[in-house]
């Protein structure tokens, strides 16, 4: 019994050293996963100033982004025009409520509007009495805006429209649920055949009293007669600043903080065939006198309610510098000769003085009948969109530079062509950067701008995303990679001046382009995470950029940069330490301030953006499944240490309380995010 006793003991201590070694193993295993860093912060010079428009907006009339998106008209193809100018002509998305035997709908060269001639007749062969008696809900026309009108209980909302009758008019103005119930508001709309025998211009407010996401606009009558419409819109009341645009859309812009907004496009701009450019004068004056036009890129008609004036006025409401992008000249496929190019040219002079022009200006006097008679603060024009290496591009770009220079010389002129890599041949301000790849090759491009020459134009990245299928609908692994190029952008701000996401908005009725900053449909929005990634920087603009050395032995997925910013709200300097891990293992970073007083710090905040798989999105469902989560930070003397989590965005906020460190940018007058 003793020996057996004996030899269970033996066996007893060899497993449990046994189970102790292999734990050991395991545990030194797990050591040699975890990665770990030092971070050191340069606090001891004066820093880098970044520039005032480093971070800023991108907006392309493309996805639906103004036409049923951040301009409010809920109505669809309101003059009836996108048929084009001839008749009959298209009338989608309009509809017709009652059969042949009631009513007959057409279209007709009739309106009151010389640059926009098509209106719409309804013959009416229905009474309220007699042989022939219409339904008792009318007979008409209806329009379900863009994919659903979103009416909510308590709201009120503005139908202006134009009419012209035969006899006096009986008509109801409603909004009704998409299958025409129930009725969400109504007016009567009652005139007598004197009044309405010409064009006369009707408003009526509608207050809602009920909610539905996916309502439409009707117009019907129980009266026999002839009615013509044109013009129909409907806005509700409010809009953002009382200016027309969608108050939730824009407040998503404002979290972001832009210093600047490029618009109306891009592709937009040029179009497939100049006949269906973007021309700014065809957007400006009374919105009812605007002859829209069919954006044949992104396949859609506008109406043009959201033109040159409204998104100069939205640069202004956001406190952003409006880039304007104007037609050289160029299309996708047809381009006007340098010999002819000089109507284009005036065409630009003529739209910076529509902005910039005094009130006793031609142009100038028309922004101030528009309620504007003080100048817009436009400095930064861009002539064309992507075509540089056309056969006129270069050509047709000098006139354009001469003019505008010799008008305007403070005004800044964008170049088409990248310098970034080799000397521009002709005369700039800025030139622009596009770049659209892989996510891999994105995170690479965190040193591209490292050794462009410092001499000679700006940079001007107007256009990054990660495509294709790293970024999915907007993934998180997309919004990474673009961290990290923004990182390497902001150490290289002495270069590169501005940069802005594209595209910034998709209605998810209509994707032309996928990923997009800003998901909306009629009633609803999210941002993903690409949109999260840009409120990291909300403070970089202005702010000063501090010298900053990481350490990673054998890991290659860090990307890191430090910024002094100063808060106006409360007169503080803070230090804010933006982290991209851009790999699959956790690391342990050790912050390193250096230059400051053991005491002068003290912890804020830390906000990461992660999620529990790299190719998560956010939707509808769930608009916050990748967001920023932001968390208390306790921080003792100048050494801070704490762990980033496998592919994840972090910044550490702390708030400096000596006043050892200079601060050398701009006031931001911005809060963290």
């Amino acid at each position: 019994m003793m020996g057996f006793f004996k030899d269970c003991c033996r066996g007893l201590v060899l497993c449990i050293c046994l189970g102790f070694y292999l734990t050991l193993r395991c545990f030194a295993n797990e050591v040699n996963a975890y990665q770990s860093a030092k971070l050191a912060v340069n606090a001891s010079s004066a820093g880098q100033p970044i520039p005032d428009t480093l971070f800023g907006i991108f907006f392309e009339e493309i996805n639906h982004a103004g036409a049923g998106g951040l301009w409010a008209e809920l109505v669809s193809n309101r003059g009836f025009e996108a048929g084009g100018p001839n008749t009959p002509s298209n009338i989608d998305p309009w509809s017709i409520i009652g059969g042949e035997s009631y009513l007959d709908v057409l279209t007709e060269r009739a309106s009151c509007f010389n640059r926009n001639m098509v209106a719409l007749r309804m013959d009416v062969f229905c009474d309220s009495s007699g042989a022939n008696i219409c339904p008792q809900e009318g007979v008409g026309v209806y329009n379900p805006g863009f994919w659903g009108m979103n009416i909510e209980k308590g709201k009120t909302y503005k139908v202006v429209f134009y009419v012209k009758s035969s006899g006096s008019l009986n008509l109801s103005v409603s909004f009704t649920g998409s299958s025409g119930m129930p009725i969400l508001a109504t007016a009567k709309v009652i005139a007598s055949a004197s009044d309405v025998s010409d064009w006369s211009k009707m408003e009526v407010l509608l207050d809602a009293q009920d909610t539905d996401h996916n309502s439409r606009l009707q117009l019907t009558t129980t009266q026999k007669g002839v009615i013509w419409l044109d013009q129909v819109s409907a806005m509700p009341l409010d809009t953002y600043k009382g200016h027309g645009f969608r108050t939730d859309l824009v407040e998503m812009l404002v979290e972001i903080k832009p210093r600047f907004i490029r618009f109306p496009g891009g592709c937009f701009v040029e179009g497939e065939w100049l006949r269906n450019a973007f021309r700014w004068k065809e957007t400006v004056g009374p919105w009812e006198e605007r002859p829209g036009h069919f954006g044949d890129v992104w396949m859609y008609w506008t109406d043009d309610g959201l033109g040159h004036f409204e998104f100069l006025q939205l640069a202004e409401d956001l406190g952003a510098a409006p880039v304007w992008v104007f037609n050289n000249g160029i299309s996708h496929n047809d381009q006007i000769a340098t010999s002819s190019v000089l109507p284009f040219v005036q065409e630009a002079l003529d739209g910076i003085e529509f902005a910039r022009g005094s009130i006793n200006s031609k142009w100038g006097a028309l922004r101030a009948s528009m309620g504007h008679p003080e100048p817009f603060d436009l400095r930064y024009v861009a002539v064309g969109n992507e075509d540089c290496g056309k056969k006129n591009y270069l050509g047709n770009y000098l006139k354009f530079y001469s003019a505008i220079k010799q008008a305007y010389p403070d005004i800044q002129i964008i170049s088409n062509c990248d310098g970034s890599s080799q000397p521009l041949d002709h005369p700039a301000d800025f030139y622009d950067y596009h770049v659209y790849t892989s996510a891999n090759d994105m995170f690479s491009r965190n040193h591209r701008f490292d050794k462009t020459s410092r001499r000679g134009p700006k940079a001007f990245v107007s256009e990054y995303a990660v495509t294709g299928k790293d970024a999915g609908g907007g993934s998180l692994l997309a919004a990474l990679a673009e961290a990290a190029f923004l990182l390497g952008i902001e150490k290289n701000s002495d270069v590169v001046s501005m940069a802005s996401y594209a595209p910034l908005f998709v209605n998810s009725n209509d994707r032309r382009w996928n990923p997009d900053a800003i998901v909306f449909n009629s009633s609803h929005l999210y941002g993903t995470p690409s949109y999260w990634m840009q409120r990291f920087f909300t403070e970089s603009s202005g702010s000063t950029l501090l010298e900053t050395t990481l350490q990673a032995i054998s890991y290659n997925a860090l990307v890191a940069s430090a910024i002094l910013w100063k808060n106006s709200e409360d007169d503080k300097s803070y230090i804010r330490i933006k982290v991209v891990n851009f790999g699959s293992s956790s690391v342990k970073l050790n912050i390193s301030i250096i230059g400051l007083d053991p005491n002068s710090l003290s912890g804020l905040s830390k906000t990461v953006l992660t999620s529990s798989h790299v190719t998560d999105e956010n939707s509808f469902a769930q608009p916050n499944k990748v967001a920023p989560l932001k968390t208390p930070l306790e921080v003792a003397g100048n050494d801070v240490v704490f762990e980033l989590s496998p592919y994840s965005f972090t910044s550490i906020d702390l708030l400096k309380q000596s006043s050892s460190l200079g601060f050398t940018g701009s006031d931001s007058s911005r809060s963290s995010i």
